[in-house]
Parts: C-alpha cells; structure tokens; sequence
C-alpha cells in the first residue's frame, strides 16, 4: 500500500534556546493548566505609565541576531513589552490550587469576573535564566489565537507573584480524563480530539517564526466544558530560526519524547509529531505509554535501543498506520500536522469491532507491530 502521507521537505529556518528545568515524571499530569496569548490593551494608567517611562531598550530574543546568554540581560521589573500584558496580582482573587509542579504551582482564580487558571512561579529572581525563561513563555503564548491553543489572558511582571494568566479549562487534562480507571469515551469524541490536537500544533509549526512545543503529551492537552482540546503548557517550547534546536538537556518526560531528543540530538519541528504518535496510542488503546518502566528505562529503550509501543491487533489498520508514520526514526520521513488533520478527519473508528475477524484484516503494507519504524 503506497504511504499515505506526501512526504514534504523541512524549512530551512531554525532555533533560540534556553533550557526549563522541569520534572521529567508522572507528576507533570499536576501541570494542567497553563499557558498562551491575548494582548490587554486598558491597563491602568499608572502600569503604562511606568512601561512608558522605562529607558531600557533589550534585544528582542526572538530575533536571530540577539544574544542567547540570558545572563547578560539587565531589565527593569516592568520588562518592556512583557509588561504591555499585565494584570495586577492585586486584581486576581486566588483560590484553590490545581496543579503543583517544580516550576510552581497553578491556581483557579478569579480576574474581573473572569475564571481563570494562574501559574505562578516558585523562581521570583528577576534577572539571569528565570527572566529569560518568563520572557519567553510569555512571548511565544502572546502570539497564539487558535481554538485548540489555550487562551492567554495576561501576565502578572512583578515579584513576588510571578504568573501567567490563562483561560481555566475546568474538565482538566485529556491524561486524567482518558486514564482514569473505566474511562467511557467513545471513540468518535476520540477521534475528535486527536484532530483537536493536530489543529492546534499546526498553528503553532506554521506560525512564523515556526514554534517548536518539545512537550507535547497528554498532562499538557486540556479539556473544555465541550470537550474541547487544547494545546497548552509552552514552558519548554523555543521559537525556530535556523534548521534545528540545538539542545543539551532532556528536559521533559520520556514517554513522550522522540528518541533523537533522548539522545541530546538537533531536533526540529518534528520531535513534536513523534509525541502525537504517543497521544493517539494512548487515545486509541486507553493504555499509559511504557507503563511498568521507570524514565530511564524509556530513555534506553526508545533513544537507544530504537524500541517503540506494541501496537495492540484491535487497533484499526489506518489509524495503526498513521501512528506508525509519527514514530519513524529518521524525523524527515514523519507527516507534518496538515497532513495528520487531513487524514484524521476521515476516520471512523479507532479499534477495529469485536464481532470482526481480527485475522483477516491485515496492517497496511509498511506496518508490522512490534517491530522498529
């Protein structure tokens, strides 16, 4: 059977980058709310007034001239154009907390009326990493307007209170909803929000600058009241300038993480299409990926022993097939997200029906579960 997907040349645009020290564990499912854009243009007078008077003039880090030593950079508590999207902490009336993690914690609040989640910060130094780090969450989710992008409404620029503001998502993550003992979703809503997933990642590999997650797994895909999907969660994401990220750290959680990222490779855009091969696995088998190993283990496994998930006989041949496709080794040969909505939005079931001969409906050539891509 001819392969499905066209196969299209990578963008010869490529990378800044700083690193986000994070938990690489199961207690990232914590991290469910959090994280993208929408400029708020009536702020106090006073606010303006302070971003207005400010004489420091920083390199926009997005730009590939700019420096990526975050050390070198002096700012004043307002932080320019950061500072054009606050929202005073003393606006936000704060209540529970929903999701702790090493970065912080998340919190459901209220702003104007408003429900919202707010992530705040444990590291309130303003200068070295942890300036650079906000910065750059921040600028990458203000530029985001998608229906499957989670909604940035603001941030708070001053310590103590370091925070993004966004949109409160209340059905929480797609990975307690879907590992949650006797989970009942069915799998025409499955489908759905796989290709929730896809849309929402193609807006952010054909922005441009390309906008690369890296941490893309089912603890950072959040759920409306209209079950809904989202893409949220941008603390590890870099903007692509040049042809690859050049990275030296495996923050993230391995499960999910394409094998030349395990290995400390240059990876691109198409690290994250391998992690989306991991969430419609899990939407089509209701399993925890590498279940019963420890992180490590995944790391030797994936990144050194090229080994992927058992693709269980139930799963449906196309959706089988389009998994595969996610998970080849050499990333040049994995689909772009266009491509993966495109061949989403036909699909009628994810598992093939119990009363069917399982044994007469072979894989699609190029398929043979349990093996390497």
């Amino acid at each position: 059977m001819k392969n499905q997907f066209n196969r299209l040349p990578l963008e010869d645009n490529g990378s800044i980058d700083h690193e986000e020290v994070r938990e690489n564990n199961r207690s990232d499912v914590a991290n469910e709310h959090g994280k993208n854009v929408i400029g708020l243009h009536n702020h106090r007078k006073s606010t303006h007034d302070r971003i207005m008077g400010t004489q420091l003039k920083l390199k926009d880090p997005e730009s590939p001239s700019s420096s990526v030593n975050s050390s070198a950079v002096q700012a004043d508590p307002v932080m320019d154009d950061v500072g054009e999207c606050e929202i005073p902490w003393e606006d936000l009336v704060i209540g529970e907390r929903i999701g702790l993690g090493s970065y912080g914690e998340v919190y459901r609040a209220d702003w104007n009326d408003t429900e919202v989640a707010v992530k705040k910060f444990l590291d309130q130094d303003f200068s070295g990493a942890a300036l650079a780090e906000f910065r750059r969450e921040v600028r990458i989710m203000r530029r985001l307007r998608h229906p499957n992008v989670v909604l940035f409404m603001g941030a708070v620029t001053r310590p103590p209170n370091l925070s993004i503001v966004t949109e409160f998502l209340p059905r929480g993550s797609l990975y307690r909803i879907i590992h949650r003992p006797l989970c009942q979703i069915d799998e025409n809503r499955r489908i759905r929000m796989a290709l929730d997933v896809a849309k929402g990642m193609n807006c952010l590999h054909t922005s441009i600058p390309t906008i690369v997650h890296r941490d893309l797994k089912s603890p950072n895909l959040l759920v409306d009241n209209n079950w809904n999907v989202k893409v949220g969660d941008f603390g590890l994401s870099r903007l692509k300038h040049n042809t690859f990220l050049s990275s030296k750290s495996t923050a993230g959680t391995p499960e999910w993480m394409a094998p030349e990222v395990l290995r400390n490779e240059n990876s691109n855009e198409k690290c994250d299409v391998y992690s989306f091969g991991i969430i419609l696995w899990e939407l089509a088998t209701l399993r925890l990926p590498w279940r019963g190993m420890n992180p490590m283990q995944v790391v030797g496994a994936v990144g050194f022993q090229n080994r992927r998930l058992d693709i269980p006989k139930e799963v449906d041949p196309l959706v089988a097939r389009i998994i595969w496709e996610c998970w080849q080794t050499d990333p040049n040969l994995r689909p772009s997200f266009a491509q993966l909505a495109d061949a989403l939005k036909p699909l009628q079931r994810l598992v093939i029906p119990s009363h069917h001969d399982q044994q007469s409906l072979p894989l699609p050539q190029g398929i043979t579960v349990n093996t390497t891509p």
